[in-house]
């Protein structure tokens, strides 16, 4: 039974995976290759964001895992055998409980090493591509703003790194606008600047106040764009790229640097080590609640849908202690509260379907006549 889980909740975390990160790797695609960046930066941003995806669907694998299974060995009678044989719903939940356990600490592996550390790099990767000047700049054929007020365009680069029909409006000040337009333009760098030679074109400023517009043609001229690809340093931190053990030791300070309160700091930390529960109580759940099925030709449908709904509820209850943590940390252990309720809601199922008789039932005519 146990090897049977494991290799259905691979399977259903494949497939699940596959469409939580395509979806994702959509977006990406639209906003990363649009803005000029390559295609090894989109795949490196997508590879960094699978830990967070699978962190999402692996409590669903671990549940559709545990139906699928407990519904198979249902209708292909081995439960009724191996009950025959003596085993209780308890000694088969053994191997559900193993189940979940494994499931949890791979959870926990993610939520407090993968997921941390592959966000603290998406962000750091996000920092640096954002002072991209090719990303920002060198783009052929499109209208670029790298600032607000900025639009910049270039027809043509050739393999020497000149930019031809050049096209450049600055916005930026209250009281004119200009535009640059050049045949042929350069790249120049130094340690602190970044500069645009323009050879061969026009100024064209617009004076806002009096409506008076003024032109000047020139043989070259120099535009400071360091501006336009400077970036803001290194990025600041979000709680959920920080380590646990900070997060729960210095709770006051990294409240304080993310500009989070200190119930969210908490909150943050203890859903890292509630989220591997959940997986376990979402197994448990998923074999216990079909287990209570008695016989019926219509199969198990009802246990299902009523597992489901059993999640919800736990879903429900895990969104009810959000607020109360955040706004008293004092409160950190009503995170754990949903886990709690979803085990309470297992053992109860497992001692109802352990019973021989369901309470209100009537005993079997054989066993009157036997009497």
């Amino acid at each position: 039974m146990l090897s049977q889980l494991i290799v259905l909740f691979g399977f259903f975390s494949l497939v699940l995976v596959l469409i939580y990160w395509v979806n994702r790797a959509v977006t990406l695609f639209d906003r990363l290759i649009a803005d000029g960046h390559s295609a090894g930066i989109f795949l490196e941003f997508t590879i960094l964001s699978l830990p967070g995806v699978v962190a999402i669907v692996v409590p669903m694998s671990a549940f559709g895992a545990a139906v699928y299974v407990t519904n198979r060995m249902s209708n292909d009678s081995e439960i009724t055998v191996v009950q025959a044989a003596g085993f209780s719903p308890w000694r088969m939940a053994r191997a559900v409980l193993a189940f979940g356990v494994l499931i949890a600490v791979l959870m926990s592996v993610l939520t407090h090493v993968l997921v941390p550390a592959s966000i603290a790099q998406l962000r750091n990767r996000e920092a640096e591509i954002s002072t991209s000047l090719t990303a920002k700049l060198l783009h052929e054929g499109t209208f670029l703003h790298p600032a607000r007020g900025v639009t910049f365009y270039i027809r043509d680069i050739s393999e020497d790194g000149a930019l031809h029909d050049v096209f450049l409006s600055d916005r930026r000040s209250k009281t004119r606008a200009t535009t640059y337009t050049a045949e042929t333009a350069y790249i120049l760098r130094d340690e602190d600047q970044t500069r645009l030679a323009m050879v061969s074109g026009m100024a064209q400023t617009l004076n806002l106040r009096n409506e008076t517009l003024s032109t000047t043609n020139f043989t070259d001229l120099t535009y400071d764009i360091s501006e336009l690809i400077a970036g803001t340093g290194t990025p600041k931190r979000r709680a959920r790229q920080v380590p646990t053990l900070e997060l729960l030791t210095r709770t006051e300070a990294v409240a304080e640097e993310v500009n989070d309160s200190p119930g969210e700091i908490l909150e943050e930390a203890h859903s890292r080590f509630q989220q591997p529960l959940l997986c376990l109580v979402a197994a448990l759940i998923g074999y216990a609640t079909l287990m209570t099925a008695s016989y019926s030709r219509f199969g198990v449908t009802k246990q299902v849908v009523g597992a489901i709904f059993l999640l919800v509820f736990i879903k429900l209850v895990e969104s009810g202690v959000s607020d109360p943590v955040r706004a008293n940390p004092a409160l950190w252990p009503l995170i754990y509260l949903p886990s709690l309720v979803g085990l309470g809601i297992a053992v109860f199922l497992l001692w109802r379907a352990s019973k021989p008789f369901r309470p209100g039932r009537a005993a079997p005519p054989a066993a009157e006549a036997a009497a």
